[in-house]
C-alpha cells in the first residue's frame, strides 16, 4: 500500500479584541485578498508559538524511548551559539585562556558554517587596519562578543561535538602548535565527514523547518513543515483602543486632572482566521533519521510519527499573540480539517477569496464556504474534528 506523502491541516480559529501579531509600526499585520484588507498573522508568529512552547504536546519534551534514546532533541537559534556554548564553556569549564578560546571558536565557526576565501581576505585585512590604528583598544576588542552574520540553528549534539573538537585544537596550541597547523592537522577530511555525519543532531527545529548555512560541511535542511500566513475569512475588523493608567498616589490626593500618569492607545481587533500547514512526511522522516528521501518508506518512523501527532495538537490548541497580559488571546481551533494523501498539496484559502459576511453567523458561514467550494471536492483520506477540537 502507498503511504501517504503530504498531511494537510486547515484550521478555523476565533480571536476577539487581540493583537496577535504587529507590524513594525504597532498595528495588527494585514494583508489584501478578494478585494478586501484581512487580518494576517505571519507564518513566522506562529511557527515560533509551536516551536518554543513547553507545555503539554511540546516537541522538545517527547520521551527519551520514543526517539530511540536520543536526548537533548532541541535546536540553537541564535547570533551568539559559538559565544554561549563553545567560547564560554571553553573558558569557563575547561580553563583555557580566553586567547586561545576566542582563536579556535572563531575558526571553527568559520569552517563549519562557511566563509568564502575572498570575505575571510577582506575581513582579516580591514582587522588589520582597526589594529593599526587602535593598538590600545586590542583587550577591549578581546571582550566584545563573538556572533555570526546572521542567525544560525544548531542543534545541541552537534554543539557538544564543536565544543570538544574546540577543545583538541586549544590543548594542540598550547603545546606550540601554531593555528594553521592545527587547522591542518584537525580538519581534514575525514573531520568534515563527520560533521556532514552529524545531520540528525541538527534537533527537530531543524529537521522541522529547516536552516540555512553557506558551508559545504554542515548540512543544509530543507524544512519539512510549511506554513501558510492566517488570515481572517472576513474582512478586516479593528479598532483603536484608548486607554489610560492611572497613578494612585496622585488619584487619592484629589487630583481628578493628573490621575492619569499615562495615556496612550492601540489597535485591536477581532477575527475568524483560516490557518494552513502542509507537512512533508518523506522528508520529516529523512531530516529526522538522517536517511536519504527516497528511502523514507524503509526508515523507522516512530520519531516522526510522535512529532506530527504533537504538531497537530500544537496547531490546535496553542495561540499567538501580542499584549497577552492586557487581551488573553487565547483560543483552541473551532475546526481541524486534516488531509493525507500523494497528490500535491493546496490550499483551501480560496473558499474565501469572497469574503464571508460577519453577520449573523461567520463561523457558519465559513464553514458553508469550506463545504461549497469545490476546491474542497477531492479524493483524499479527510478526518474532521470540530469542537472540542484534537
Amino acid at each position: 500500500m502507498t503511504r501517504s506523502r503530504f498531511l494537510q491541516i486547515h484550521t478555523l480559529t476565533s480571536y476577539p479584541a487581540s493583537l496577535l501579531n504587529r507590524d513594525d509600526a504597532g498595528f495588527a499585520k494585514r494583508i489584501p485578498f478578494g478585494g478586501a484588507s484581512r487580518i494576517r498573522i505571519s507564518s513566522q508568529c506562529l511557527k515560533r508559538h509551536w516551536r518554543t512552547f513547553d507545555g503539554e504536546n511540546a516537541i522538545v519534551e517527547i520521551p527519551a524511548e520514543l526517539a530511540d534514546g536520543r536526548t537533548d532533541l532541541g535546536s540553537i537559534r541564535s547570533r551568539y551559539t559559538f559565544e554561549k556554548f563553545v567560547l564560554e564553556p571553553l573558558v569557563r569549564e575547561k580553563g583555557v585562556d580566553s586567547t586561545i578560546a576566542r582563536e579556535v571558536t572563531e575558526t571553527l565557526m568559520k569552517e563549519v558554517l562557511g566563509e568564502s576565501a575572498k570575505a575571510r581576505q577582506a575581513k582579516d585585512a580591514a582587522e588589520g587596519k582597526k589594529q593599526k590604528g587602535k593598538a590600545k583598544a586590542g583587550p577591549a576588542e578581546k571582550d566584545e562578543p563573538l556572533q555570526t552574520p546572521q542567525l544560525t540553528v544548531l542543534g545541541r549534539p552537534e554543539l557538544r561535538y564543536i565544543l570538544e573538537e574546540a577543545s583538541e585544537m586549544a590543548r594542540l596550541r598550547l603545546e606550540g602548535k601554531s593555528l594553521e597547523e592545527v587547522e591542518k592537522s584537525r580538519m581534514s577530511k575525514a573531520w568534515k565527514e563527520n560533521i556532514k555525519q552529524l545531520r540528525t543532531g541538527a534537533g527537530l527545529d531543524a529537521a522541522m523547518f529547516g536552516r540555512m548555512v553557506t558551508s559545504d560541511v554542515l548540512a543544509r535542511g530543507d524544512a519539512a513543515i510549511h506554513v501558510a500566513h492566517a488570515f481572517t475569512v472576513h474582512a478586516e475588523e479593528s479598532e483603536s483602543d484608548y486607554f489610560s493608567a492611572v497613578d494612585d498616589l496622585q488619584r487619592e490626593a484629589g487630583d481628578s486632572h493628573l490621575g492619569s500618569a499615562h495615556i496612550n492607545a492601540t489597535e485591536l481587533s477581532s477575527g475568524l482566521f483560516y490557518g494552513y500547514v502542509v507537512i512533508d512526511i518523506p522528508l520529516l522522516i529523512s531530516n529526522i533519521e538522517g536517511c536519504d528521501r527516497v528511502s523514507w518508506q524503509g526508515a523507522d518512523a516512530t520519531l516522526a510519527s510522535e512529532v506530527v501527532r504533537r504538531f497537530i495538537h500544537l496547531v490546535a490548541t496553542v495561540s499567538p499573540g501580542a499584549k497577552l497580559g492586557s487581551t488573553a488571546p487565547y483560543a483552541y481551533a473551532h475546526l481541524v480539517l486534516a488531509e493525507a494523501g500523494t497528490a500535491q498539496p493546496r490550499s483551501l484559502a480560496n473558499a474565501f477569496l469572497r469574503p464571508v459576511k460577519s453577520h449573523p453567523d461567520v463561523l457558519g458561514d465559513a464553514f458553508a464556504s469550506l463545504a461549497s467550494s469545490t476546491l474542497a471536492r477531492s479524493d483524499p483520506r479527510v478526518l474532521v474534528r470540530s469542537d472540542p477540537p484534537v
